[in-house]
């Protein structure tokens, strides 16, 4: 199988030097960013930052605490900002920038990796395979990360030299920090501590990485780095660009800068907890700018269900008052949207929701 279109490295079209982007990421006017956002400056945005200290502690109030904040963010918002999360700041700086290394290669040493429609696996500039798919301003590199039969460190760069060592460790440590916060939602939301992670596949979790990289454009008002979508998966921890607020969420018909805390990651509420919460917990809908001056790099860590899995809302958590809001699917069925049509809104979750008078 093969792309539908030529696939165009957007690093290689900045580089170029051109003036204009492409027609064909230039987005509709009604999906085009709003870089000085009236959210911002007509209603106070109190963006929910979270100290996850407590969460790994002892002490069963301040414990509480936080668990309340973690509730509340993941109710009302879909997301949050986490500090003292336990992810090493000088290894956060590493893998950042081993993968700005990365994408600094010649073209040629990157097309070694380039991927295929079959799999989102390698370097790619694009999500969705079908001709006319969205595309946006950004490429990436993808891998697997969970489970260890599917983790191949051949297919990861071999450059820069530490680049394989450094994911790994990375992964490692947000993993830790990924199945502490799953523990806290179930709690939180009266499963057993366990619920979400063994629901998920247990030991047969998915986890996979992207590296976004954002270059410059000469036209960021008429474009995005990656356009609206919810994320299709479970949660997903992203560690921002250092230098531009690029990730705006969308919360009460507003389009909202999220302005990153130094050393911070961001824990997105993906889909599949939507679903399983019954809405109880909310998937947000976020997009990335871009910047005409810098270019950026984040890192998403991405945790799902085991493919196979049928997902559908806790027994515990549905009721006569409260039916199940969603139709029953398989991860590996769900997210074949996204794979052939590229980032769409929330309207895939939309489209499963049973009809209710």
């Amino acid at each position: 199988m093969s792309w539908p279109e030529q696939v165009v490295r957007v690093q290689s079209l900045s580089e170029s030097g051109i003036h204009a982007i492409p027609n064909q990421y230039i987005k509709p006017l009604t999906e085009r960013p709003v870089l000085k956002l009236r959210s911002q400056f007509h209603r106070h945005v109190d963006i929910p930052l979270i100290d996850l200290h407590n969460l790994f502690g002892k002490d069963p109030v301040l414990h509480l605490d936080t668990l309340n904040r973690i509730s509340a963010a993941c109710r009302d918002w879909g997301f949050f900002q986490a500090v003292n999360h336990g992810v090493s700041h000088e290894l956060m700086s590493r893998a950042r920038q081993v993968w700005r290394d990365f994408f600094n290669l010649p073209l040629e040493a990157k097309q070694e990796y380039a991927n295929a429609p079959t799999t989102y696996e390698g370097y790619g500039s694009r999500l969705g395979v079908e001709k006319g798919a969205v595309l946006d301003w950004s490429d990436y590199f993808f891998l697997h990360y969970l489970p260890i039969s599917l983790r191949n460190q051949s297919k990861w760069p071999d450059q820069p030299s530490c680049c394989r060592e450094v994911v790994a460790e990375y992964g490692c440590q947000v993993v830790k920090l990924c199945k502490t916060l799953l523990k806290a939602m179930s709690t939180d939301l009266g499963l057993k501590e366990e619920y979400i992670e063994n629901a998920f596949g247990g030991d047969n979790m998915g986890a996979c990485f992207r590296a976004n990289f954002y270059p410059k454009c000469p036209q960021p008002e008429l474009t995005l780095g990656l356009s609206s979508h919810s994320d299709p998966g479970g949660i997903t921890i992203l560690l921002p660009d250092r230098d531009v607020a690029r990730l705006q969420v969308l919360n009460d018909g507003d389009w909202i800068t999220v302005n990153p805390v130094p050393d911070s990651l961001i824990v997105i509420i993906g889909d599949q907890i939507q679903v399983m919460s019954n809405a109880i917990y909310k998937s947000v809908d976020h997009r990335v700018t871009v910047n005409s001056a810098k270019d950026g790099v984040s890192l998403a860590m991405f945790f799902n269900p085991k493919s196979d899995l049928v997902i559908e809302a806790a027994e515990e958590l549905v009721s006569e008052e409260r039916p199940a809001l969603y139709e029953a699917m398989t991860f590996d069925h769900y997210r074949v949207h996204m794979r052939m049509k590229g980032p769409c809104g929330k309207k895939r979750l939309e489209s499963l929701k049973f009809n209710t008078p």
